[in-house]
């Protein structure tokens, strides 16, 4: 068994990944700008410089991506006061690795306020020791930053520890840090990258669970 579990958060134990593609429209409509096939897909996983990088590249070095990024959130804070959905098995595997006394950690893209409320609606929050935004650490996801910063916290070496992740960025982040790192998919299907690089790929929150039980993962 791990000596800790390091969660993302959006498409891994939530299914927002879906709502934050769909706010790119009116985020960009608000703006005055086009809305451009393939961006959703480009900043998934990123935020702070790395978010930066990718709106100057589709909107050029003009863009003001800190204002892009403020839109964007409060787009979707309106979507999500309506409710969030759980991805399959995520209540099954906190429950068992909180039976375990396994701590847990969120390291996530998102804001800490966007983690904090989707962990207070969800009724989540509890079962977790740390709560990290990317934006808090110095270097976002695909660099390992928020990763070894949550396992810092949890007080545990990353070798022991597990994360777990949807996103290529996210994957890669795990994988540079030293940590057994699962890939759950949400909209991205894995590619021949992931693949290579992930210590194994589940297709679901329960399969992990079911791994950890019979130690087949860890």
């Amino acid at each position: 068994m791990f000596s800790g579990v390091i969660f993302d958060m959006d498409g891994l134990m939530f299914d927002t990944e879906k709502v934050w593609g769909a706010c790119w429209e009116p985020t960009l409509a608000r703006l005055g700008l086009p809305m451009k096939e393939g961006i959703a897909d480009a900043a998934r996983g990123t935020a702070g410089p790395e978010f930066a990088h990718v709106v100057r590249e589709w909107f050029g070095e003009k863009a003001d991506a800190q204002l892009i990024w403020d839109v964007w959130h409060e787009v979707a804070a309106e979507c999500f006061d309506h409710g969030i959905e759980k991805k399959p098995g995520l209540d099954e595997l906190l429950a068992y690795l909180d039976e375990q006394d396994v701590p847990m950690a969120v390291a996530s893209s998102s804001t800490r306020r966007d983690i904090i409320h989707h962990l207070d609606m969800a009724e989540i929050r509890s079962y977790f020791t740390v709560v990290l935004s990317s934006l808090e650490v110095e270097h976002a996801k695909p660099a390992p930053d928020v990763f070894l910063e949550a396992a810092h916290r949890i007080d545990v070496e990353p070798s022991q520890a597990l994360v777990l992740e949807d996103s290529y960025n996210g994957v890669r982040a795990g994988v540079a840090g030293g940590f057994c790192t699962v890939m759950v998919p949400d909209l991205a299907a894995p590619s021949e990258e992931m693949r290579r690089i992930a210590h194994r790929i589940c297709s679901s929150l329960l399969e992990v669970r079911d791994l950890l039980r019979t130690g087949e993962l860890g």
